[in-house]
């Protein structure tokens, strides 16, 4: 079967015959030594973004290859090329961003998700007979994705800022990863969502506030979720609950406990500046390490003190129960074998991981059968690898855009980025994706010339990827 002239002048049709023909001659009976192998460069591809596929291995003695969409129709072809006149025929799939190169690859440009599918690279020797048929999948995710390997959605989470706060001072209950498409959010004192321990709710919709029966006068809620309670007391001190409610009827909750220093107040009540507190050492920790929940003002006169994973005080739950008196421990159904009870009340957990993560509660009884009860939030993070970045393209002329994109293997990390080593200052010709793990900057400037540098980092550590230069050439 010869690869003439006609094949060229009379494109695509050709094509067809030289495809079709090759197949039926083989039976698609490949040679055992065919190993031709492609892969995408860059591995990860957001659209917007140029790849290249890229083919190793390519076979000697070849008078065609051929990329098509798909495994085995033709119909779907994008390029053929002729190395006997070193000449490509486009066909019915190219959409004009594919460049069909001399050494089999493929590059394709600006690349869309509908460019998401299977690829065929196929190869046809000197006498006609086909060598190889390589297929691989090509991914391309959306300017919303996160970025790093796909894990589920964050979770709605609270967090103290400051930690602990001293009587009189604020707190902010900063609120993280609000759902989209937020309809409203409720804010509780305590654990249980009724009426009359309701603080106050947001309606976006509205953007309007209605305080409830909690309401003291001191909260103040913000459009992004968070609650700043101003001029704290000891009985500020428990849980506090944000229920949101999205326009698909979908709830999520969140808690968080919060915590008083009560050992500089003025108040004249010693029950008040005794206060049962538990504090986590490290605040935060590696998977790996230890976390020792430390007890402050245990009960002098205590019998008992038990602890539980979690907020509620039951057997499903509970890690271990010590009685001071017969000096004996009893481990839990929760108890996994690397907790460590002391006889100050304290609990020492070892070697934690991520699901370690979450509420504990102490559970102190007197010799007069007083009950007291404290509750302690646990933060376990993994350290943060590396990030890697890339450019669309490296240099880019004045009023053309350009998108930069920093993927992480972790999941939880928050990214931000840098400009020639100092935090980049968003302007208006910048946007962000959600996640923040895609910059893109419309209608380049001269001053946009320079290195630039993504930071992922979680509250245990953080990891800066190396840099990469954007040059940027007049019009």
């Amino acid at each position: 079967m010869e690869v003439s002239s006609e094949l060229l002048s009379n494109g695509w049709t050709s094509w067809q015959r030289v495809l079709l023909t090759a197949s039926l001659l083989t039976c698609w009976f490949l040679p055992i030594t065919a190993r031709v192998t492609i892969e995408s460069v860059p591995p990860k591809l957001v659209e917007g973004e140029n790849v290249l596929l890229r083919v190793d291995n390519l076979p000697e003695n070849l008078r065609v290859f051929a990329w098509y969409r798909g495994v085995i129709k033709f119909k779907l072809g994008i390029a053929l090329y002729s190395l006997d006149y070193n000449t490509s025929v486009t066909g019915p799939e190219h959409s004009g961003r594919e460049t069909l190169h001399s050494n089999g690859s493929l590059w394709i440009q600006s690349a869309t998700r509908e460019d998401t599918g299977y690829y065929t690279f196929q190869t046809i020797s000197k006498n006609g007979k086909v060598v190889s048929n390589t297929s691989m999948f090509l991914q391309v995710y959306s300017s919303l994705f996160i970025c790093g390997r796909p894990s589920p959605p964050a979770l709605l989470t609270i967090e103290s800022v400051p930690a602990s706060v001293a009587e009189g001072g604020s707190v902010l209950l900063r609120v993280h990863n609000l759902p989209e498409h937020l309809q409203s959010l409720f804010w509780y004192k305590g654990l249980t969502m009724f009426n009359k321990v309701e603080i106050a709710r947001h309606r976006t919709a509205k953007n309007s506030i209605e305080m409830g029966p909690a309401h003291s006068g001191r909260e103040i809620v913000y459009s992004n979720g968070s609650l700043l309670l101003q001029n704290v007391t000891w009985k500020d001190i428990g849980f506090y609950t944000l229920r949101t409610l999205n326009r698909y009827s979908r709830i999520e909750l969140a808690h968080i406990y919060l915590q008083v220093d009560t050992s500089l107040s003025s108040c004249c009540d010693a029950f008040n500046s005794v206060q049962l507190r538990i504090d986590p050492v490290p605040p935060h920790a590696v998977e790996g390490e230890s976390v020792l929940l430390q007890v402050h003002n245990l009960p002098e006169d205590v019998q008992t003190f038990l602890w539980y994973k979690g907020v509620y005080s039951t057997q499903d739950f509970k890690i271990a129960e010590y009685s001071i008196v017969t000096e004996s421990i009893i481990s839990g159904r929760a108890h996994s074998g690397r907790e460590i009870g002391y006889t100050n009340g304290s609990l020492l957990l070892q070697d934690v991981t991520e699901k370690d993560s979450g509420f504990y509660t102490l559970v102190t009884i007197d010799s007069n059968a007083k009950v007291e009860t404290a509750h302690v939030q646990v933060d376990v993070n993994k350290l943060v690898t590396q990030p890697a970045m890339r450019v669309t393209d490296s240099t880019v002329r004045v009023q053309s855009s350009v998108v930069f994109t920093c993927f992480s293997d972790n999941t939880g990390v928050s990214i931000r980025w840098l400009f020639n080593n100092q935090r980049l200052q968003l302007t208006e010709r910048m946007t962000l994706s959600p996640s923040k793990c895609q910059l893109r900057i419309h209608t380049v400037r001269k001053e946009d010339a320079g290195e630039y540098q993504c930071e992922a980092f979680n509250p245990v550590s953080s990891k800066t990827s190396l840099p990469v230069s954007l040059a940027v050439m007049n019009e």
